[in-house]
């Protein structure tokens, strides 16, 4: 099957600004204390969680539930958010507290099983269990992510944007056991008018997206939508129902008890976790510490099949991200550790691998009422910041000057600069954990949005180091913004979980044009002893990663070179063809990178080449295993996957797998 990229959208303008297209209206959850009360088309849906008085506010934004609530209140909440746009401004959380919901007893047939959770996730929703461990919080349903059903075509013929998951992100599960126990949701069903007509029904037939087999769970998704602590007692689909296109993501700190089947998933990293087996994938699959895994095949083989896994036996440098919970009926944040070569789960809150703070040590901010100068006072004065969900437009950059401060985002919390400033910046301080937020370039071009560290940074701790959890940066999308480097690393020892910098190669705003929003560099890491788990960096203009930093070391990066390059003049770096999109610098003696895979989708016709996806300097010190560059579709591409080593994907279809390099 051909492969598409993600949906593209006709030019609209020159470099600095992103594409538009009509939203959807808004549906917005309003919950009180109490009551949460759901607006949908005029009709008014109460639910009535167990949400006593002198709990947090954490805003109209936020929902916890209780394991008392009737699961078809439950199921009216998810279907009350679950159809935001992909540019909304709204954001959700929902929380489950410990306990069981809904019933198992229908388990051999989803169709008819009664009283069960069944909900899907939309864009800009956090769905997280509260319980110190994800089996404290038992699911007997769903809570899914389905592919996009189309009214043009059937599934299988690829038509329009036929059954993809290719633009479902920001979405995220985490904390949670689910027993799976799957059917369609409203508007999992697409009206498919030449899928199987007949006599009685000319049109065709309805043909549900969401239907899944018993036992089993579908999280149909690409960037930006990870699973976190997630135990899922039976199977795993990350690909929507009928084959379609999917390319994500990211689990980590998981158990599922059955198969993975990952199907049409272009990329997928996974860490630190348990499968009963894997089956599936396209180009490029990385495992680092995870037990069940496949053996590496990665590269072409003696049949002319050509393998796309990878599998570390351990993670280097891993620290599951900080989450809620309940310590009985006290909210609290629990931090892990870091931990070096890891494998498998640990969901203990024991002190022996994390820190438990009491939630009276967070200034819990609000968008509508906190401002950068707010949230900084609340810094200065010792406390750490949850970040409900929301916009939060800033003037200037919340500053992280205290060791060890938690700033943790719910609901994909966002925060966007308005006067080309940094939405956040570190001090030279050590051990800080930021968590759960996305970031947008402002009207205002900013020279940097999230700046870890300030240029010579000194101070840092190789056993508690700086660490970027589920942060997704967006140069472009929901309005014109600029800034000209996403993420810069100034200091030593910083770890990066899972990070989707993406300058929009769609959007509200025109994007997808080269003078529309403006990005030259995703990542620049300019800090030693630097470690990457997750790395998604897309369509900059230049080099989207840049690492200046000794001991530097990557496991997994997915990039996709910028679509709509205009001429190959206006894209070269010095007399090299195009720009590598991951560049180690010339004067590094020690890097490290593994399962690597960068893509090209040159749009306007232009045979626009890129000399490699990869450059590097060559030295003992250097080593890359797993590489692959991808030609998409368009025209011109990518003459070698790394320096002068890998075939060319020019012109046409393609992949050319690198193994190792230098070659042993």
């Amino acid at each position: 099957m051909t492969h598409r990229t993600r949906a593209q959208h006709p030019p609209a303008r020159p470099i600095a600004s992103i594409a538009a297209r009509p939203a959807r209206r808004a549906r917005r959850l309003a919950a009180g204390a109490a009551i949460a009360a759901l607006a949908l088309g005029g009709a008014v849906i109460t639910a009535t969680p167990a949400v006593a008085a002198d709990e947090p506010d954490f805003g109209p934004n936020v929902v916890v539930l209780d394991p008392s609530m009737p699961t078809d209140e439950i199921n009216a909440i998810f279907a009350a958010i679950d159809n935001e746009p992909e540019f909304s401004q709204n954001r959700h959380a929902v929380l489950f507290k410990p306990g069981v919901y809904g019933s198992a007893a229908g388990a051999a047939d989803p169709a008819t099983a009664p009283d069960i959770v069944n909900g899907q996730v939309g864009y800009y929703t956090q769905v997280s269990g509260l319980g110190a461990s994800p089996d404290d919080v038992v699911i007997n349903g769903a809570i899914h992510a389905e592919g996009r059903p189309p009214a043009t075509s059937c599934p299988w013929d690829g038509g329009g944007e036929a059954d993809t998951a290719l633009t479902n992100f920001w979405r995220s599960l985490s904390n949670v056991s689910i027993n799976p126990i799957q059917r369609p949701v409203e508007g999992d069903t697409g009206v498919y008018g030449v899928c199987f007509p007949s006599a009685e029904n000319p049109a065709g037939i309805m043909l549900p997206e969401g239907v899944a087999d018993p036992g089993q769970l579908r999280w149909a998704v690409s960037q930006a939508a990870p699973m976190r602590r997630v135990h899922i007692q039976g199977n795993l689909t990350l690909m929507p129902r009928f084959g379609g296109y999917s390319s994500g993501g990211y689990l980590a700190d998981s158990v599922i008890d059955g198969q993975v089947v990952s199907g049409s998933q272009q990329q997928w990293y996974t860490r630190d976790s348990s499968v009963g087996s894997w089956n599936g994938g396209v180009w490029n699959m990385v495992f680092s510490g995870v037990q069940g895994a496949p053996a590496t095949d990665f590269g072409p083989h003696a049949d002319g099949t050509v393998g796309n896994k990878t599998t570390l036996a351990a993670t280097p440098l891993s620290r599951p991200a900080p989450f809620l919970y309940l310590d009985g009926d006290a909210y609290r944040v629990f931090v892990p550790n870091a931990r070096t070569e890891s494998a498998g789960v640990d969901w203990s809150t024991d002190a022996s691998v994390g820190t438990s703070i009491p939630i009276g040590d967070f200034y819990i901010a609000h968008a509508d009422r906190d401002t950068a100068t707010s949230i900084n006072r609340a810094i200065s004065q010792k406390q750490h910041v949850l970040l409900t969900p929301g916009v939060y437009r800033l003037d200037k950059p919340i500053n992280v000057k205290r060791a060890d401060t938690v700033v943790l985002g719910l609901g994909y919390a966002s925060l966007t600069p308005t006067k080309g400033n940094a939405a956040i910046e570190v001090a030279d301080v050590p051990g800080v954990k930021i968590a759960g937020i996305t970031v947008d370039a402002g009207l205002v071009e900013s020279d940097v949005l999230v700046k870890v560290g300030p240029k010579g940074a000194k101070k840092s701790d190789a056993s508690d180091p700086t660490t970027l959890s589920d942060v997704f940066i967006r140069v472009g999308g929901p309005w014109a913004g600029d800034a000209v480097t996403s993420i810069e690393v100034n200091s030593d020892d910083v770890l990066l979980d899972h990070i989707w910098a993406w300058r929009g190669d769609h959007g509200l705003d025109g994007s997808g044009t080269w003078t529309g929003s403006t990005g030259a560099h995703g990542l620049i890491v300019n800090g030693d002893d630097v470690t990457a788990t997750g790395l998604f960096v897309e369509h900059y203009q230049q080099n989207q990663v840049i690492w200046n930093g000794e001991r530097g070391r990557t496991v997994f990066y997915q990039s996709e070179i910028p679509y709509e390059v205009p001429s190959q003049a206006e894209w070269m770096d010095g007399d090299r063809l195009g720009y590598s999109s991951y560049r180690v610098a010339d004067g590094v003696s020690e890097h490290h990178a593994t399962g690597m895979g960068v893509y090209s989708f040159f749009n306007q016709g232009q045979d626009i080449r890129a000399a490699s996806g990869i450059q590097t300097p060559v030295g003992p010190g250097i080593q890359f295993e797993s590489l692959i560059s991808v030609f998409l579709s368009g025209s011109g591409g990518i003459e070698h996957t790394i320096n002068d080593t890998g075939a060319p994907v020019v012109g046409g279809f393609g992949t050319s797998p690198v193994v190792s390099y230098p070659t042993p």
